[in-house]
């Protein structure tokens, strides 16, 4: 029969674990600096201590230990060069095997733990006690399953407790024993490439061939296994050209059996009833059962012949080898996932009516994939979501780190021509575009959005999710609350607020001890600055530490902010369209002590923390910008800020989570962004660099990110280029600009366009000279584009009343303006397939190197910014400032704020000042009628004419046609 190898096993026993609670021993194994040789020592020496134990049942023709060994070092040598080349190109990767321990003896941990040193794995072991129960061992499971640091789970635990459920609680993907039944399954099938294999079963041909046993044709006995290993074994056998047979040990044909086998393959413990003489003389007989992987198991027997050489733990040394190997390759695949791919993206079908019915209808027409899938599709892993309801959840910041090699996407801004009250569909057009190039192009893209404010939504706009088959589903959880983060910023804007006032009255009311001790309360007879104080005092040059060591000059130092109530910038917001708190009057209670002042209510989304989330890129980022926030000047015109009021840490708390954030899906499925709503006109309008930063990630190098920026171009687009670009350090590659022939007639001459009035006959029937004599603001808005070196294709967002002659009218002035490419679209009434020429347009825009530039460098003084602004972009003839604006600049610029980009607020309804100039204004003085910081959020925001900063609701808002099916739960008339 050849070269037999016959194996048996000793019975090794270990003390077992103290009683007490699971011992978790989470520290890693290192290799070393010389190749993990101190691991291989310790584990030849365990090796050189079992050989000696059984030197004497050896015989001469077997395999000596060093040949043994050579088998193993071959395949953990071979682990080691392939890890060493994955982390050549991911230098930070490092592998890690956690492996769940139920029993008494650690033989098997310390060799598991030799081989990842060597190889250069990680290795992590969770010791539960011996009689650790079913539902404790899944919960070990579970927890693993969600650790993205680890990338293999290996269970060391009685066989009783190998039960279905336990194993299939496993995630096949770390699954590196290949016990679930998805690897089963994929073995069995013949993808052996494309699952874990049992390293036990593995082990045991390796064996056998590596001793010249040639498979074909013997007939296999394996006896007493079970489940998975019995499954395996079988399955390997058989791909060998092996006839296998399977029994139990209680099994009557047992005997019969034993006698047929060329060779026995043992996969429990032999119970002592059956004898010996069962087993034929000079038969090779493995044993790969579980009991002795975990160092419990004898043959009945510690020395039994079967006609040659006697070895001990061969199964066991190279099925541990085999399941380092396993881990190599999972975290190959792991690493392969994080690369850039292709989504394997469900996308929803479409099936759009005629007429278009209303918004709501539409997207209730549509049932959203469950938002995890969607997350699952993008590559987002289950720890990198928080969910909330089925269809919205945040994404949590890690998955930048997780992604920091990845190669960006292409960059898309979507920004439009001077638009009409009624809006003309940046954010139709933006979800089209996505539509298009993923649902039928099978491009990977994101889109990114602003969150709507409740006050436009209730008063004049309406939704703000895009319209028609091109646009966020559900749409009612997008305009209505989403995730809360605008009430976050709500409730940390007027928590500052309270704190600015509170702070007055009681500096107005207590003397400078009385301040102190309040502020540096006794507390268990100890007295101690809070971390937030430490910093002030350092701020004050103050170097102490001890409260009590303080002179009556630092404590006046300390606790006394004096600030001047007129110099106050902070206001309270509300989410509301509320005219009558545009200016109001506060502490006229008794017990304000007198102290009342003339203050005014913001909408929630211009505060100046809306600004900071839409721009940080951390949340120590953010922590720090919060504090920088300057809410007033000091007596002495010193800024104050929030730092200085001890509140940054609580308003961190608050927005802790509103950092995240949010995905959502378009209608076909394709995934999107919802994050950060500051106003485009006192703000720069755009969404989030954070949004923006992880889509880039996720759609990888070949793929696009498609942001939009609000209002016209010379506002949302100048203000993402001079201080988002700035801030998040991102390049554009491409402006899609949105124009409407309705906006086009209204800039060549056409009538007043007013919200809730019906468009007059000049809008709904051709009119080829309008839209010629209104294409000059297309024209200069291409020019703004061109300023930044960016290039530009024109989205024609077409409406059902547009001819065909102004539609190739507009097409053909865009281009001779200067786009790219100019193309209609039909979004609206198809869905992505109404952009598929605009998304080809995109495709080809990219490939045209991107020449991006700043409009101005940032050293230059505050006037000359303001002044170049006005100039190359609205085409003013030159500025004007008021005297306090004047005094606002001088007292900024003293400040040290000088060097900090500039945020226009001023209308969005012409290039100029006054609304109802359009088209294309020449030679105006643009007037400044005062200037603004927002320190925190990093920019000079001057006022341009008079600035609301607080809407009104019109006669008839919009809330007269929402309503709540109180039976279905359903919103009605939402847009």
């Amino acid at each position: 029969m050849g070269t037999r190898l016959p194996l048996v096993l000793l019975q090794l026993r270990r003390p077992p674990h103290p009683p007490g609670p699971p011992l978790r021993l989470r520290v890693p194994c290192r290799a070393s600096s010389g190749g993990g040789s101190g691991g291989r020592e310790d584990l030849l020496g365990q090796r050189r201590l079992l050989d000696g134990q059984a030197r004497s049942s050896r015989s001469p023709g077997g395999r000596t230990p060093a040949a043994r060994d050579s088998i193993v070092r071959e395949v953990i040598q071979n682990s080691k060069e392939v890890l060493s080349l994955l982390q050549e190109k991911n230098p930070a990767f490092k592998p890690v095997l956690a492996i769940i321990q139920a029993g008494d003896d650690n033989l098997m941990q310390e060799i598991n733990q030799n081989l990842a040193e060597e190889t250069g794995l990680n290795i992590t072991h969770i010791c539960l006690p011996p009689d650790s129960s079913e539902a404790e061992i899944i919960d070990e499971i579970l927890k693993i399953n969600e650790d993205t640091r680890v990338h293999g789970l290996a269970l060391q635990i009685s066989e009783n407790l190998f039960s279905n459920k336990v194993l299939n609680a496993l995630k096949p993907e770390k699954d590196v024993d290949g016990v679930t039944d998805i690897n089963l399954g994929k073995l069995v099938r013949g993808d052996a490439h494309e699952c874990f294999v049992s390293p036990v079963a593995k082990a045991a041909i390796e064996l056998l061939e590596k001793s010249g046993v040639n498979l074909d044709g013997k007939k296999i006995l394996v006896a007493g296994a079970h489940g998975s290993l019995e499954a395996a074994l079988q399955c390997l056998f058989q791909r060998k050209g092996s006839m296998t047979m399977s029994s139990q040990w209680k099994t009557p044909q047992l005997q019969r059996k034993l006698h047929e086998a060329d060779i026995v393959v043992l996969g429990s413990r032999k119970p002592e009833e059956i004898p010996l003489t069962w087993i034929q003389p000079g038969i090779t007989v493995l044993n790969c059962s579980h009991d002795f992987l975990s160092g419990k198991v004898g043959c009945g027997s510690p020395r039994i012949h079967f006609g040659g050489l006697i070895e001990e733990d061969d199964v066991s040394l190279l099925a541990a080898a085999l399941r380092i190997q396993n881990m190599v390759s999972s975290g190959r695949r792991w690493l392969r996932e994080q690369q850039h791919r292709r989504w394997r993206l469900h996308c929803l079908k479409l099936q759009p009516l005629s007429p278009v019915p209303s918004d709501i209808e539409i997207s209730r027409g549509q049932t959203p994939k469950a938002v995890d899938v969607l997350a699952k599709e993008i590559g987002l892993l289950a720890d990198e979501i928080e969910i909330y309801g089925k269809s919205k959840a945040k994404v949590r910041l890690s998955v930048l780190e997780r992604l920091k090699n990845q190669a960006d996407g292409k960059y898309v801004l979507v920004a439009g021509i001077t638009p009409t009250p009624l809006g003309e569909g940046k954010s139709t057009v933006t979800i089209g575009l996505v539509q298009a190039l993923t649902a039928h192009l099978n491009v990977n893209s994101f889109a990114c959005l602003r969150q709507p404010s409740q006050g436009p939504t209730f008063g004049v706009k309406g939704g703000a999710a895009g319209g028609g088959y091109a646009q966020v589903i559900p749409m009612e959880e997008f305009n209505l609350h989403l995730t809360g983060d605008i009430h976050a910023i709500t409730a940390a804007n007027n928590l500052l607020a309270a704190a600015i006032d509170t702070r007055i009255l009681h500096e107005n009311t207590q003397t400078d001890k009385a301040l102190y001790n309040r502020l540096v309360p006794l507390v268990n007879g100890v007295r101690e600055f809070s971390e937030i104080q430490l910093a002030r005092l350092k701020k004050l040059g103050i170097n102490k530490t001890d409260p009590s060591t303080l002179t009556e000059e630092e404590v006046s130092k300390f606790a006394r902010l004096d600030i001047n109530p007129s110099t106050i910038t902070w206001q309270r917001v509300l989410d509301t369209n509320d005219r009558f708190l545009r200016k109001i009057t506060i502490g006229q209670g008794n017990t304000e002590k007198g102290y009342s002042r003339q203050a005014q209510f913001d909408i929630a989304v211009a505060s100046e923390i809306m600004a900071v989330l839409a721009l940080t890129d951390s949340l120590a980022d953010m922590k720090a910008r919060l504090g920088r926030m300057v809410v007033a000047s000091d007596k002495s015109g010193q800024p104050v800020t929030a730092d200085d009021l001890g509140v940054t840490g609580a308003l961190t708390v608050l927005m802790k989570d509103a950092i995240k954030p949010n995905l959502m899906q378009t209608l076909e499925g394709t995934p999107v962004f919802v994050h950060a709503g500051p106003f485009a006109n006192i703000a720069h309008g755009n969404s989030s660099v954070l949004a923006d930063k992880i889509a880039l990630k996720l759609v990888g190098e070949e793929g696009f990110v498609v942001t939009e920026a609000g209002f016209g171009a010379d506002i949302g687009m100048e203000k993402f280029f001079n201080i988002k670009c700035r801030a998040s350090g991102l390049v554009p590659n491409v402006v899609v600009l949105v124009a409407t022939v309705r906006a086009l007639k209204m800039h060549g001459g056409g009538p007043s366009v007013t919200a809730g009035v019906p468009l007059k006959k000049e809008y709904t029937e051709e009119n080829i000279q309008l839209v010629a004599d209104g294409c000059c603001n297309l024209q200069k808005q291409i020019q703004i584009a061109q300023l930044f070196g960016v290039p530009v294709v024109v989205a024609l967002n077409v409406f059902k009343t547009d001819t065909r002659a102004e539609i190739d009218l507009v097409c053909e002035l865009a281009k001779r303006a200067g786009a790219f490419d100019a193309v209609p679209c039909y979004h609206w009434s198809v869905g992505g397939k109404g952009s598929v020429d605009l998304a080809r347009a995109v495709r080809e825009a990219v490939s045209k190197r991107s020449r991006f530039q700043f409009l101005y460098d940032v050293q230059l003084p505050v006037v000359d910014k303001i002044r170049t602004i006005a100039q190359a972009v609205y085409g003013a003839k030159d500025i004007e400032l008021s005297p306090e604006a004047q005094a606002k600049i001088d007292r900024y610029t003293q400040q040290g704020f000088g060097n900090l980009p500039i945020c226009m607020a001023k209308t969005h309804l012409s290039l100029s000042h006054e609304p109802d100039k359009k088209g294309v204004p020449r030679d105006f003085i643009l007037p400044i009628s005062d200037v603004r910081a927002s320190i925190g959020a990093g920019f000079i925001y001057p006022l341009v004419g008079t600035m609301s900063t607080m809407p009104g609701l019109p006669t008839r808002p919009c809330f007269y046609d929402i309503d709540l099916d109180t039976e279905t739960e359903q919103v009605k008339g939402l847009f």
